[in-house]
């Protein structure tokens, strides 16, 4: 149908000869203004007129397409003014009608009041209200949201940021297959502490029971992942529910989630209850440990000559009244593979990490100790905190103290309250031994060992202690490392030296593709006004297999300009796997990967993309990339098959 073939008056849509809507038209082509069918809201751009009558592709409906009525059936479908002008068709349109407050709205305020203000997410047919919400917080400049790839990707980024900041950030998703698609990133954040929100659409409350499209029973799904779970229903305290939801997160070190029924969230509240806000609902966490607890603390470590401090994850926002009490005893700090960098390798009593992941020097420490200090650790099976010396677990959560075996002194307290009394309880004591020169004495045999290990290849291409070597000195000092799992995070953690970086890993999940989605939550945090990440520089760490989990969120980077460097180690397998059958005298069996040329792939997502292949090139492509103002990959390969 052509202009001049349009006919004045009121009409709801047409149809052109291209099948597309004509409701406006310039240069000869034409938009849709109105794209639905005038019963069920399907579309119209593939129908066809046949004896005057316009069949809806969908639904089998014929229908006038300029009066919008069909025979036998009339649902007063609105029509419009047309008028036909020397430079396209306008259609007269009623103004918009205000805005009116829904209980998405009131939702979403009450979570960014309460700080939650990253959210990762896809929008979808049964979130359409929330997301229009979140729509509303975003346009007043509350929110950043970021439109991910895969749901996985959304709950991992959400993982990172909660570990790195204490603070939850949001991650939302359709009923159904969106919902369990969230479940492993939620995990991870679950078994790690991590503060995390997640929202998800559910069916309407009309079709919920019987199995409607797309139902699943979430409150069963998330169960033991989200130790807060709630559906939101038509008369549910809205603002309170936004309230525990994110009191629950912050307060319990873990998931919350909301499920909002396809409707409820677009239900409109003529008068608005104030959204909620954390006045007066957050009390003070700085826990003082009873005193007796503390006097047998003292006493053990007054007793002691050559004590070691261990720390964790869960000391990471304290680490400066621990490292304090260690320089008071001249006791070495050493540090769980989650705690990597909470004290620089460079402190004179820095001992490295302990465990699989770890050095020597750690170990070596540990075993000639005579007491253990320990701050925010769960004794990891991993992480291999010996039971044959006298103890003192000091931790905040009263479950994870003594979790995996009896205690000789634990100590239920926050870990910098604790760690500053017992500094003020043994300011008089000088029995310890000065560790200082043992740490250093082991720092050069082990740095010496990397110094010869950089040298030998084996005949397999770039090796990892020349990689770390030189990411190391290319990265700021204050960067933000995520890691995935696999032989690539083993070596990291034995050869890359910390300074003042934080590092963030999935610990107790230990999963694959963890890392560049996490990258993304920990990136999300530096565009904020927080001053201990703002700024800072990101990076992330993997093999081939873990960034083949996600490959497809180095689009989400671009698109929002996300300025993440990621290091790929490419050998062509499940490196790790491959290792664990040899070890066990089994075939090595289906470890082998078909990959691409990552540095093209990242290339034609519109990222930097770079490829090493010669150890001598490695510290130009790290800094290109690191210099380089969006996302960038370097992909390193390790076998020189794959040259």
């Amino acid at each position: 149908m052509s202009k001049d073939e349009l006919p004045e008056g009121r009409v709801t849509s047409v149809t052109c000869k291209k099948k597309t809507l004509c409701m406006s038209h310039h240069e000869g082509q034409y938009g849709a203004l109105d794209n639905k069918c005038p019963h069920q809201g399907g579309p119209l751009g593939e129908g066809s007129i046949e004896n005057g009558l316009l069949r809806c592709p969908w639904h089998g409906w014929d229908y006038h397409p300029l009066t919008g009525k069909a025979p036998g059936f009339d649902d007063g479908v609105e029509t419009f003014p047309v008028e036909i002008r020397d430079d396209g068709i306008y259609v007269g349109l009623p103004p918009e009608e205000t805005h009116i407050g829904t209980v998405g709205d009131l939702m979403m305020k009450t979570m960014t009041n309460w700080g939650v203000n990253q959210v990762f997410g896809m929008v979808g047919h049964s979130n359409l209200g929330v997301a229009d919400a979140l729509r509303i917080q975003e346009k007043a400049g509350r929110l950043s949201y970021y439109g991910i790839r895969h749901e996985g990707a959304a709950a991992f980024a959400c993982s990172s940021y909660g570990k790195l900041t204490g603070r939850p950030a949001a991650c939302l998703a359709i009923a159904g297959p969106g919902a369990t698609n969230l479940l492993t990133g939620l995990w991870d954040a679950n078994v790690d502490r991590a503060p995390a929100l997640a929202l998800t659409g559910q069916v309407e409350t009309q079709v919920l029971g019987p199995g409607a499209f797309q139902e699943i029973d979430q409150v069963g799904a998330f169960g033991s992942v989200a130790q807060w779970s709630q559906t939101v229903m038509h008369d549910s305290k809205h603002t309170e529910l936004m309230n525990l939801a994110c009191k629950s997160a912050i307060l319990n070190s873990g998931v919350s989630h909301l499920i909002f029924p396809d409707e409820v969230p677009k239900r409109e509240l003529d008068n608005p209850p104030p959204a909620g806000t954390p006045e007066g609902r957050l009390p003070s966490r700085e826990i003082s440990p009873p005193g007796d607890a503390l006097q047998a603390a003292v006493e053990l470590l007054s007793n002691s000559k050559r004590p070691v401090i261990v720390v964790g994850h869960g000391a990471r926002f304290q680490m400066d009244a621990v490292i304090a009490l260690a320089e008071q005893l001249k006791a070495p700090v050493i540090t769980t593979f989650k705690g990597k960098g909470q004290i620089a390798d460079t402190h004179p009593l820095a001992g490295g990490v302990l465990g699989r992941s770890g050095t020597p020097i750690a170990s070596w420490l540990m075993n000639e100790s005579d007491s253990l200090l320990v701050f925010g650790a769960s004794f990891s099976n991993h992480t291999g905190i010996t039971q044959k010396r006298p103890t003192i677990q000091v931790d905040y959560d009263l479950m994870t103290l003594a979790k995996f075996h009896a205690i000789d002194v634990p100590v239920w307290g926050e870990v910098g309250v604790t760690a500053r009394l017992l500094s003020e309880a043994l300011a008089g004591y000088s029995g310890s031994e000065d560790q200082t020169d043992d740490v250093a004495t082991r720092w050069a045999i082990w740095r010496e060992e990397k110094q010869r290990r950089t040298l030998d290849d084996r005949g397999k291409g770039i090796n990892s202690a020349i990689l770390f070597d030189k990411l190391a000195s290319s990265a700021d000092k204050d960067a933000i490392i995520a890691v995935d799992v696999g032989n690539n995070t083993y070596a990291f953690g034995r050869y890359f030296e910390c300074e003042e970086h934080s590092v963030l890993m999935s610990g107790y999940l230990g999963s694959i593709g963890f890392s560049f989605p996490a990258a993304m939550g920990a990136w999300a945090a530096t565009q904020e006004d927080d001053p201990r990440f703002k700024g800072r520089q990101v990076i992330s760490v993997s093999g081939d297999g873990g960034f083949g989990q996600y490959l497809a969120e180095i689009n989400t980077a671009v698109k929002y300009g996300m300025n993440i460097t990621h290091v790929l180690m490419n050998n062509g397998e499940l490196g790790k796997i491959s290792k664990e059958q040899r070890a066990g005298n089994w075939e090595v069996w289906q470890t082998n990967l078909h990959n691409p040329n990552f540095a093209e792939y990242a290339q034609l997502c519109g990222a930097k993309g770079l490829r090493v292949t010669d150890a001598a090139d490695l510290e130009g492509a790290f800094n290109e990339a690191l210099a380089h103002p969006g996302p960038a990959l370097v992909e390193v390969l390790t076998d020189a098959e794959l040259v």
